[in-house]
């Protein structure tokens, strides 16, 4: 019997349960997979809370790392044995074991552990498009990152110094500054007694960044605005600090004709060809040493719910995964 989460209704973290399920054999093109670390991402949270809307009831969870039990019919690139991460958009991660579409696995090198897998596949994968392919940072740029020590802030991070870009982390707090600068930020911000644009147009000399990474929402809206250079593009990614909403896009013409996106992962992820690309790069950043995640916590599975109100409150660091 798999041990699976599962919501009835939106929430606080009391909506998550835990209910014991059957697994039948996998389908075709499924994969039985049994799960030996799963990632806690902030998306997890949105999809509680209602936040992100969802079809209920609906199971939670989208990263895990683990092995192949069996597999179903017409799946050839899998074999029972086989590690393999998921960072899929079908969600369901919070359990023990589940059957998983094929095409949404990948094959974990055997240089990287179940841990690390299930700390980076989704946030890596995030950095990745956010960099590369969304904000295309160049060498020499100068760049704001927001939440600069959180799961995906602290590889942000790391990838934007692998890349040759100069990076300005915003934090809340000195044990978060240090880890910041160990993980390669050439300024930090303590946004707590600091105020952020400020600091960010006296490092600039008063030009601002040409890119921010805000993945805050509306508590660093007005700071992202304010920090932006002429024409400089603010990479809008997520609601820690509640949902950007009601903007007037004429403020962009008065900060200096800005650009702004609101990107998700699955849209710079749609096709085999851009999830194989995208993973790749990410491996051969880990296996270069640029990147690295963070284990800030470990919770069982089970308890699931407090390492979201640990997550909600502020009060984890890097990665945080729950082991079955």
């Amino acid at each position: 019997m798999a041990r699976v989460a599962f919501i009835e209704k939106t929430g606080g973290p009391q909506v998550i349960q835990w209910r014991d399920v059957k697994l039948p054999p996998p389908g075709k093109g499924e994969v039985w997979m049994r799960n030996t670390a799963v990632g806690l991402n902030y998306i997890d949270t949105y999809h509680r809370s209602g936040v992100y809307p969802i079809d209920l009831p609906s199971r939670l969870g989208s990263e895990a790392a683990g092995v192949v039990m069996a597999v179903g019919e017409g799946v050839d690139d899998f074999a029972p044995g086989d590690r393999v991460g998921t960072f899929s958009p079908s969600r369901g991660a919070y359990a023990t074991e589940r059957n998983v579409p094929a095409n949404q696995l990948f094959k974990l090198p055997d240089t990287l552990d179940d841990r690390t897998a299930a700390a980076i596949l989704l946030k890596g994968a995030t950095a990745e498009f956010l960099v590369e392919r969304c904000a295309k940072v160049q060498a020499g740029q100068t760049v704001l990152v927001h939440a600069a020590a959180g799961g995906v802030g602290h590889i942000l991070v790391g990838w934007l110094k692998a890349i040759g870009a100069t990076v300005i982390a915003s934090v809340g707090s000195e044990d978060k500054a240090a880890r910041t600068r160990k993980a390669g930020a050439d300024h930090v911000i303590l946004h707590k007694s600091e105020d952020i644009a400020a600091r960010v147009r006296e490092i600039t000399d008063g030009k601002g960044v040409p890119v921010v990474f805000d993945g805050v929402g509306r508590a660093t809206w007005d700071a992202s605005l304010d920090s932006a250079a002429k024409r400089g593009l603010i990479v809008s990614y997520g609601n820690a600090g509640g949902v950007v909403d009601g903007v007037n896009i004429g403020v962009l013409a008065r900060k200096g004709s800005l650009f702004v996106t609101r990107p998700t992962l699955f849209d710079y992820y749609v096709t085999s060809e851009e999830r194989q690309a995208g993973i790749a790069r990410l491996f051969a950043m880990l296996g270069n040493g640029a990147i690295m995640p963070e284990i800030g916590r470990t919770f069982p599975l089970e308890e699931a719910a407090a390492a979201h109100r640990a997550i909600e409150a502020g009060e984890t660091s890097g990665s945080t995964i729950l082991l079955p």
